[in-house]
């Protein structure tokens, strides 16, 4: 594929603002889903079809060790929490996922929201994220991440009508994670470079370069089912802001 997607606060909760049922949804810190280590083959594995773009080989085994990552993408309720204002072009609720922050402005709230917390929050690497939307050592060698049927578990061009939905009203994956194929884009922490095809063990990508690593498909109409796999992979200055990119974080 060719192209590229070129405070501190003692407040525990974030104010409901008219949103029904979603309760679960409005902490201050992201719920975080336990992630078991393991090896898995990263890339253009055989249930991705024919749909593969020539960035996602060579196929290569990757191990991973044990770690945390988001059970959803960050809200705009978390997000104004920690940093006062929301920047997203959807401003419609707080369950709605973050969006129009470019990684750098990741990387403040990280910075703040680890503050505030003593913890050590990041992104998750690429490989990270691929083995969570995989399903990590519960994967069931889906196409998209927790399913064969992406309208079952994404917001796409197809069901989105053109917006971000609330975070978790589809199906999780195996793993229990909601959204990895679909809702919002999301930022990794590695600079993106071609992959190798040797076995690696926790990669964390390039010692630097211009674009960062951004992975899962989005509500956006270029967000075909192509670019939903859990396979697929983009990446984009770390200045420029969209509406069809958020994030999630890991721990430790």
């Amino acid at each position: 594929m060719k192209r590229l997607f070129v405070i501190l606060v003692s407040v525990l909760t974030v104010v409901n603002c008219g949103q029904q049922n979603n309760n679960r949804y409005h902490t201050f810190e992201p719920e975080m889903v336990f992630v078991q280590g393991g090896t898995f083959t990263m890339g253009c594995t055989e249930e991705q079809g024919e749909d593969c773009y020539e960035h996602e080989s060579p196929l290569h085994i990757v191990s991973v060790s044990s770690f945390y990552v988001g059970k959803y993408e960050i809200t705009q309720g978390q997000w104004e929490t920690i940093m006062g204002s929301n920047p997203s072009g959807f401003s419609q609720g707080d369950n709605f996922p973050v969006e129009n922050v470019s990684w750098d402005d990741v990387q403040e709230f990280i910075r703040r929201l680890n503050a505030a917390t003593g913890k050590n929050y990041r992104l998750p690497t690429e490989a990270e994220w691929e083995y969570a939307a995989r399903g990590g050592k519960q994967t069931k060698k889906y196409r998209y991440s927790g399913s064969n049927n992406l309208n079952d578990v994404a917001w796409f061009e197809d069901n989105s009508d053109s917006s971000t939905n609330p975070v978790g009203t589809k199906m999780p994956n195996e793993l229990g994670i909601y959204d990895m194929s679909g809702n919002v884009r999301e930022w990794c922490s590695d600079w993106y470079d071609t992959y190798a095809a040797t076995t690696q063990r926790d990669p964390v990508g390039a010692t630097s370069g211009s674009f960062r690593v951004i992975r899962g498909g989005s509500w956006y109409g270029y967000d075909t089912k192509q670019v939903c796999r859990v396979a697929c992979r983009d990446c984009n200055l770390p200045e420029v802001r969209y509406n069809f990119i958020g994030f999630r974080l890991a721990h430790p």
